[in-house]
């Protein structure tokens, strides 16, 4: 097994390490890089909102300076006057500013706009932001496919590589890089986490794939539609070469982010990225969606006539056995011996596509079994449980995904009395997230959680929370906030047109609904305590180059902003705090924020 020097490894984590343990040992911890919130600032979504979707941006002010009301001017005209709401005291992350709300929704004149504030010591001004018909979509579609492109791995090195404890070599050529800095290649990470495991690379094929099943007259109507499919082909060819003959997916093609000698196909763990020989993909660590992926690039091959290396025939073949394979052997794949919530998932999104392009019976019974489960983990309250322990489930990357299989599912399934309890699990889980939203001061509408920190191999007791603890399963990766708000946006708007429609809607769904799914994208796309837009090559401030996060790619997404590192359970906040060799875990850009990203403008788009 190859190994790499544990002293340079540990150089290399030393100062986050310090950071963390002195930390902890604070009995008054602070933000680590707090936002400056004695300044004046007007927080906005610095890109676009569609004509129809809710509009709004968030005023801090210094406490003792008022104001009562705002302007939004296009070019120097001043076309919408509206008052400010004044929100309740927020102190969460630091003192020094007093919040209002600036609603615009009226707005729905199509153009460049800016909003500005008057206070008796200062007029304040937004960035520009548009307003016009399927915003997102017709800003940052090229430039998403573009990202897909620019990642691809095409160093022939991958065309014959080792299997860990073996001598037997493998092509396992093509996929995505998973990340700026990381040229490895992972259908999931950090699998001995087991509940915090995140879907990635085949999650990105059946995106785009699911993306064109939705939008296929705007992709073919701006002319992106060879683009996307050969993207979804060039990926389900990648799936099938890392579908071993027995009838598993390889787990990672790794070399510990460029440190070990030798690049393998192999599992790994810990902090340093440790081999191991778990290499075998369960439902939960991308098997399941690596199925659903195959299943959608079979459809969309035959829809488009896009071929790659394998037939469309040849990619549902492989789903199909794979499927069965995992039937069979999933208990065995999974580190702890165990099945969750995210082999739940997973396997019914698998189970779902099969059945909707096949028939088959079979896979009806196995979705139907696996939507079962889901149902049943949902508390009367509206949270998730994610094993037998009583553990809720939260989720760093995918947070939504739960949601988007069942709602996914209810479009195959006929059965009313399911269709009933199915519907409620939906509906139990938005209404429990808008809850959790307004329990609180909350001035930027950010999705909030329910957790169990975990430390010395225990949860501590239930708490509620704006980001992802640092003590969880997986203490040494707690960044990706944006995907996770990415999808819950996805989330709430697919399962709101089910549980919380209005035609005459935003999206299609309830206002209070609406307002929480843009909220989301609003705070990627710039209205955040630190100003940055993090969909890079568009708003006003990108996120900082790091040499530790590798290259930055327009439509590449960053990790985000997350709870301090002075916080173990996700309290404070902080961004890109450095030193350098740290910040990849705010800046870097993941394959899955940008897979994401395309899910919530799909939704946000249709």
């Amino acid at each position: 097994m190859t190994t790499v020097s544990l002293y340079s490894r540990l150089c290399k984590l030393l100062p986050l390490a310090m950071v963390i343990i002195v930390s902890a040992c604070s009995s008054t911890p602070q933000p680590s890089n707090p936002p400056p919130l004695t300044k004046a600032n007007i927080y906005i979504n610095q890109l676009a909102f569609d004509v129809q979707a809710p509009k709004q941006a968030v005023v801090a002010l210094p406490i003792g300076e008022t104001a009562s009301r705002f302007i939004v001017y296009q070019d120097s005209n001043m076309i919408y006057q509206g008052k400010l709401t004044s929100q309740p005291s927020f102190s969460e992350w630091g003192q020094g500013a007093h919040y209002y709300l600036a609603d615009f929704s009226q707005v729905k004149r199509r153009g460049e706009f800016h909003i500005v504030v008057n206070t008796p010591k200062q007029q304040l001004a937004s960035s520009t932001f548009a307003i016009k018909h399927n915003a997102y979509f017709a800003l940052t579609a090229k430039s998403l496919i573009n990202y897909f492109k620019a990642s691809r791995h095409t160093n022939p090195r991958d065309e014959s590589i080792r299997m860990i404890g073996t001598e037997r070599y493998v092509n396992v050529s093509g996929g995505w890089v998973d990340a700026g800095g990381d040229q490895g290649k992972h259908l999931s990470q950090h699998t001995e986490s087991n509940f915090l495991i995140p879907q990635q690379g085949a999650i990105a094929t059946w995106a785009m794939a699911k993306s064109y099943d939705s939008l296929n007259r705007l992709y073919d109507r701006k002319a992106l539609t060879l683009e996307l499919a050969e993207e979804v082909i060039w990926g389900a060819d990648y799936l099938h070469r890392i579908l071993d003959s027995e009838g598993y997916f390889y787990t990672n093609i790794y070399d510990q982010r460029g440190l070990a000698e030798e690049r393998l196909i192999s599992g790994y763990q810990g902090a340093e990225g440790d081999y191991n020989t778990n290499f075998q993909a369960a439902f939960r660590e991308g098997g399941g969606i690596a199925i659903a992926a195959l299943v959608r690039a079979h459809e969309l091959s035959n829809k488009t006539g896009v071929q790659g290396e394998f037939s469309a025939k040849q990619y549902l073949i492989d789903a199909e056995r794979a499927f069965t394979h995992l039937q069979k052997n999933n208990l065995r794949y999974v580190d702890n011996g165990k099945e969750n919530i995210i082999d739940d998932y997973t396997a019914l999104i698998a189970a779902t596509e099969l059945y909707r392009i096949t028939k088959k019976s079979k896979y009806l019974k196995t979705a139907r079994h696996r939507a079962h489960n889901l149902n049943n983990r949902m508390t009367s309250q509206g949270w998730f449980v994610s094993d037998d322990d009583n553990r809720p489930f939260y989720h760093g990357a995918e947070a939504g995904l739960p949601v988007i299989a069942l709602v996914d599912y209810l479009a195959i399934e006929r059965n009313r009395q399911i269709k009933t309890k199915t519907k409620r699990t939906i509906k139990l889980s938005l209404d429990y997230q808008l809850a959790l939203n307004s329990q609180v001061a909350n001035p930027f509408n950010l999705a909030r959680q329910t957790f169990k920190s975990y430390k010395d191999g225990q949860h501590t007791k239930q708490q509620e929370g704006f980001f992802i603890p640092h003590a969880s399963e997986a203490s040494h990766a707690w960044q990706g906030e944006n995907s996770r708000l990415a999808s819950l946006t996805a989330a709430a708007i697919w399962g709101g047109k089910i549980t919380h429609s209005d035609k005459s809607g935003a999206f299609g769904i309830n206002d209070e609904l609406a307002y929480f799914a843009q909220s989301q994208i609003d705070w990627i796309m710039g209205k955040n305590p630190y100003q940055v837009s993090m969909l890079y090559g568009f708003g006003v401030n990108n996120p900082p180059h790091a040499k530790s996060a590798g290259t930055m790619l327009n439509g590449g997404i960053s990790n985000g902003i997350t709870g301090a590192t002075s916080y173990l359970n996700g309290r404070g906040i902080t961004w890109a705090e450095g030193p350098d060799e740290n910040n990849r875990r705010w800046v870097e850009q993941w394959l899955q924020n940008s897979t994401w990203y395309l899910l919530a403008m799909t939704a946000m788009t249709e």
